[in-house]
């Protein structure tokens, strides 16, 4: 934080944000920290709003520190981000929609998550106002010879959550994509307003199901963080074993689900019985085949006893059994190879530029890991590999989640040969106070963001960031050049979220 204060000289620090600082800067030190991100000396991390105050945080890879940057008593108006840093530029218009903010200079005026369906406009803002009819969405031009629009979604076939998609192409080679997304917001950050830990705690979770774990995760040590709460080493370990469980699950079912859009259903089986393994030994041991609302503040709501954690190593042998050959399979099987090398490719300067996490930004050369980048107990004490490739295509991100897959039963297996005796849950108090929070986690698809503020034990404000947020624009440059038949195994290899997305 010292560098981010040295950019912003005028600023000041905030006293009672945990557990990296907030400093509130002038119009001209945001100008000079979004000219650092623009430089690449920095990475965005998440940029959110309120009713008069906008938040940028930030990380600095050169020494592993993150800052939070606001400008507060805000008039309708602040320095837009996007306007020199790109992957800002959905963040923004997502904020203006929330709050009214209007980002000066902003590239892109259109709306992004308001479809002009709410009752309102501005719920987060401070003058709510009621609904205006929205003018259509006017997408974005392509000039060409010979181009065709086919637009796709926001109703796909099968059980998928909504979001459109508009292709220009030339015959069947795709020469742009834009998204249209927003079709699932939920509210959840003004159903968090005024909510206790208990009910925002399950929001959180909420907020994309196939996340849940991690979200709650993050919601719970940015909680604690603003709390200055500490919790029994038992349920550290406890919450990661349930962390690595939902990761395991996830990359099982990505592999076979993307093999799949291949026309090879065979991995799919395979990988979806594994998949369905994980689930019911979760359940068993934890009371919830997905885990939800395992985590809280203070620890966590359900223990392992001696019949889960066999349960656990039972499916850890089973894995290491079965799942080589279906390595072996997806890899010696000539018509996948044909689909996947090659195509799709995220070029590794794009990643970098968007800061992208997970499986994306690993396949595409960026060693981005929050367990490792910003470590938090008991990864720090954990030994485990940072898979990462260069090529950037969609058998690279299968790859690396295979990797991932191996990773994670060699951290499950360590964590219950190391998990200590004792309570897992402390009593949350509450004193009053407002404190702010902060915590990144390590999720399936990357990082999760949660920032809040604390009034007592209600939330005055929460921010939830979804990786999606930088991974669902690359996903428009990696099909360009590609035919559409491929874009469902790009959409799937990406496996963006969609609710996490819209909130």
């Amino acid at each position: 934080m010292p560098a981010l204060i040295a950019t912003a000289p005028e600023s000041r620090l905030v006293g009672h944000h945990r557990p990296w600082p907030r400093a509130v800067a002038n119009a001209a030190g945001w100008i000079a920290v979004t000219e650092t991100l623009a430089d690449r000396q920095r990475t965005l991390l998440g940029l959110w709003g309120e009713a008069d105050a906008v938040h940028m945080a930030v990380f600095d890879e050169a020494d592993g520190t993150v800052g939070v940057i606001s400008l507060e008593g805000l008039e309708g108006y602040y320095p837009s981000v996007a306007r020199r840093h790109p992957p800002a530029l959905r963040l923004e218009r997502a904020l203006r929609d929330l709050t009214g903010l209007e980002p000066e200079g902003l590239p892109d005026s259109r709306p992004w998550l308001d479809h002009g369906r709410w009752n309102l406009r501005f719920p987060l803002g401070e003058k709510a106002i009621g609904l205006a009819e929205a003018a259509p969405y006017e997408f974005l031009p392509a000039e060409g010879e010979s181009l065709h629009r086919i637009p796709v979604g926001p109703v796909h076939a099968g059980i998928i959550e909504p979001g459109h998609f508009r292709f220009t192409a030339n015959g069947e080679t795709v020469v742009r994509l834009e998204e249209r997304l927003g079709y699932v917001h939920k509210g959840i950050e003004g159903l968090m307003a005024g909510a206790d830990l208990g009910r925002a705690l399950q929001l959180a979770g909420r907020t994309s199901g196939d996340s849940t774990v991690a979200y709650a995760y993050a919601f719970s040590r940015a909680a604690e963080a603003a709390l200055g709460l500490d919790i029994p080493p038992r349920a550290v370990w406890l919450r990661a074993l349930m962390a690595e469980l939902e990761r395991l699950a996830n990359h099982l079912g990505d592999i076979g689900a993307i093999c799949n859009d291949a026309a090879f259903p065979l991995m799919l089986a395979h990988c979806g019985a594994l998949r369905e393994r994980v689930l019911r030994v979760a359940d068993a041991a934890f009371g919830h085949r997905l885990m939800r609302d395992c985590i809280v503040p203070g620890g966590v709501a359900a223990d392992l006893d001696e019949a889960g954690a066999a349960g656990l190593r039972t499916l850890l042998a089973e894995i290491r059994r079965k799942f080589p050959a279906l390595v072996d399979l997806y890899d010696n099987t000539a018509s996948l190879q044909d689909r996947m090398v090659g195509t799709g490719i995220l070029v590794p300067d794009l990643a970098r530029l968007y800061g992208a996490g997970g499986y994306v930004g690993r396949a595409s050369g960026r060693a981005f890991d929050v367990r490792r980048a910003l470590p938090y107990p008991p990864y720090d004490v954990l030994r485990f590999d940072v898979p990462v490739l260069d090529q950037g295509d969609v058998n690279a991100r299968i790859w690396i989640r295979i990797r991932e897959v191996e990773q994670s039963l060699s951290l499950i297996e360590q964590i219950l040969d190391q998990l200590p005796p004792g309570p897992t849950r402390h009593d949350v108090a509450d004193n009053g106070e407002v404190r702010e929070g902060m915590a990144v986690v390590e999720g399936f698809r990357g990082d999760i963001l949660v920032w809040l503020r604390l009034a007592g034990n209600r939330v005055d404000r929460c921010h939830l960031r979804d990786p999606s947020w930088f991974q669902w624009p690359l996903l428009e440059a990696a099909i360009e050049g590609n035919i559409v038949a491929d874009f469902p195994l790009c959409n799937k290899s990406f496996n963006c979220s969609y609710s996490g997305h819209d909130l």
